[in-house]
């Protein structure tokens, strides 16, 4: 049986520019107003953030500007990505080829709109991708928060992994993860679970993964300066283990950060075995 390195990806301001606020963009809308007054004003009433701002392009919606099942779709292929993201998979994957035990699998856990993620060119590299979902009338415009992934709600799935409960079998099968698992049955031990994110959503899966020991990393977009002190509390209150710009080329500090998380796991790995056979 092989040793799978589950790496888990934040979408938004991880591996791309939020992909929300662009689409929201594209139909003409102020995203500065949106954001900053209409969602805020719903925070200030006590609102949770992510069903804020779903319940804001459901109003939208249906004043006019037509939010589909369509226009996800079709603005999933204008994601553009953070320098390197189409490639890492394969540059990551090369690097295990010669451990024949050893397999990577690769995971999006995000707070942004799945009809997006699952539709963008990378999306086939996931074994799975969480996010936000809407229901949809009969012209497919969006009228209800079908799913809402937000903060904590995200380290529920960093169990699904865990557990091996990933996939479409398991879509409607939303209690399966609260079943009890005897250690030699999780399909990905939790210390071999390596974490990507960028923002306050990420700090429970930040924490629970360190508290795991497994491996959190934050990144941030070197080109926006207004996010670098978020940034850097990640870092100042031991959140995670690193910090590096969002940029994924080959010998960039982010790729060499995931392969030495890699190769610290397979270490793990390596002296757990030495352990077993004695």
């Amino acid at each position: 049986m092989k040793n799978i390195i589950a790496i888990v990806f934040d979408f938004d301001e991880t591996l791309a520019k939020d992909s929300t606020t662009s689409l929201l963009e594209s139909i003409g809308i102020d995203t500065n107003v949106f954001w900053k007054k209409e969602v805020q004003d719903l925070l200030n009433l006590g609102w949770d953030p992510v069903p804020a701002y779903l319940f804001k392009m459901i109003e939208y919606s249906r004043d006019g500007h037509k939010i589909t099942l369509d226009l996800f779709r079709k603005h999933a292929k204008n994601i553009k990505f953070f320098k390197g993201v189409t490639n890492l998979f394969g540059t990551l994957k090369k690097h295990v080829q010669y451990k024949n035990d050893i397999e990577l699998e690769f995971y999006v856990i995000s707070s942004g709109i799945g009809e997006i993620l699952r539709n963008t060119r990378i999306s086939k590299h996931f074994t799975d991708i969480w996010a936000c979902d809407f229901h949809y009338n009969e012209n497919n415009e969006i009228t209800f928060p079908k799913n809402i992934v937000s903060f904590t709600d995200k380290t529920r799935y960093l169990f699904h992994i865990s557990k091996g409960l990933v996939g479409e079998k398991y879509k409607n099968k939303p209690f399966d993860v609260n079943k009890k698992f005897e250690k030699n049955e999780f399909r990905v031990p939790s210390n071999h679970i390596i974490f990507i994110g960028d923002g306050y959503t990420d700090i429970p899966c930040f924490s629970l993964v360190k508290k795991m020991e497994g491996i959190p990393i934050a990144v941030y977009d070197n080109q926006n300066e207004n996010k670098w002190g978020t940034a850097w509390d990640f870092l100042e209150q031991d959140r995670v283990i690193n910090l590096v710009p969002a940029d994924y080329s080959r010998n960039s500090a982010l790729m060499n950060s995931l392969k030495m998380a890699i190769d610290s796991i397979i270490k793990k790995i390596e002296l757990s075995e030495k352990v077993y056979q004695g």
